[in-house]
């Protein structure tokens, strides 16, 4: 038996034990990020979800963390986009996360991954004549998105900090996404409207006489001395159950999108501009405002877990969350 015989023996028990696509060559071809299970999103439209989805998308931030995201589903309705995330139809959700510990607490299977934004987004704008104040909302007619957790969290702010609730004092008009709130003040149907950015900023550049009455982020922090973690990012059980590995590579990837945009905002605005309903202009002048202020915060640090859990007592002292999240609600 000679040398050659003994290495094409060798070859054959080793090529048997990588199994076919060993023997036929064809699995140095294939990438990490095409072994793992795809994955479906979504975005919000208008809103400023897109600048994340179409920053991910452009700059081949899922390719470079193993991760298969496709083209995300873009809603228009508030109530559509959570009711979906929580019937499976998509796995990845960008969204409150007050509206997602209340479905967590209900029973959904979902983990929450990272806060990608501030409460600083929620406000509350009218004309300049129509509310001077917030004690001046009483009898007055405010648009707000009733389904929404931007809407309990605002209703609770207000309610613990200042001592006004808003359903009391006001009457709330529903509408189904934050453009319409601006809409309405813009159009002399409402004298406020809650609403997140960046449909404040498109309000303010198209009305002069429109101005913020108050901020839900500002407010927070002049009580707590914290920031108010408001959008995040969700990840359904089950894409996790598939993906051991998911979690730490979708916060990566959300990340660097976030060290991309603060960075480079200019770009940022660009590549996102057309799709989030808003101009690059405005979304420049949400950013620099720091009303849009993007904040990554993982929730595989105590840091990140605190911050919701300093919110959640917040909220169910307000009677917004029914309880507090436990630590299976914390993706890690």
């Amino acid at each position: 038996m000679n040398g050659r015989a003994l290495s094409r023996r060798a070859l054959l028990r080793t090529a048997s034990a990588l199994g076919p696509a060993a023997i036929l060559g064809v699995g140095s071809l294939v990438s990490p990020a095409r072994a793992q299970a795809p994955l479906k999103w979504a975005n919000l439209t208008p809103g400023f979800t897109t600048l994340l989805t179409d920053y991910i998308t452009v700059k081949q931030l899922a390719r470079a963390n193993d991760l298969v995201l496709g083209k995300p589903t873009s809603y228009t309705a508030v109530s559509t986009y959570y009711n979906d995330f929580v019937a499976g139809n998509y796995d990845v959700c960008i969204g409150s996360w007050d509206t997602f510990a209340s479905r967590y607490l209900a029973g959904v299977p979902l983990q929450y991954v990272c806060s990608v934004t501030t409460g600083n987004m929620i406000n509350i704008v009218t004309r300049a004549q129509a509310v001077r104040g917030l004690q001046d909302l009483r009898g007055k007619t405010v648009a707000a998105p009733q389904s929404t957790g931007t809407y309990r969290m605002m209703r609770a702010v207000m309610q613990e900090i200042d001592g006004i609730d808003l359903e009391k004092v006001a009457t709330v008009q529903n509408v189904d996404n934050p453009a319409a709130s601006v809409t309405l003040v813009m159009a002399n149907r409402a004298d406020a409207g809650l609403s997140w950015e960046p449909n404040v900023s498109a309000g303010l550049q198209r009305m002069p006489d429109m101005r913020v009455l108050y901020s839900a982020g500002e407010a927070f922090r002049r009580k707590l001395h914290l920031d108010l973690p408001y959008f995040g990012v969700a990840v359904r059980k089950d894409a996790i159950a598939r993906d051991p590995g998911l979690v730490e590579r979708l916060n990566r990837a959300f990340q660097q999108s976030i060290q991309g945009i603060t960075t480079h905002t200019d770009e940022a605005v660009k590549i996102a501009g057309g799709n989030s309903g808003a101009s690059p202009e405005v979304l420049k002048t949400a950013i620099d405002s720091r009303r849009l202020e993007f904040k990554h915060t993982s929730m595989q640090t105590e840091e990140g877990r605190r911050s919701i859990l300093v919110a959640n007592e917040f909220l169910k002292r307000s009677g917004a969350l029914p309880a507090m999240v436990d630590k299976e609600f914390f993706a890690s």
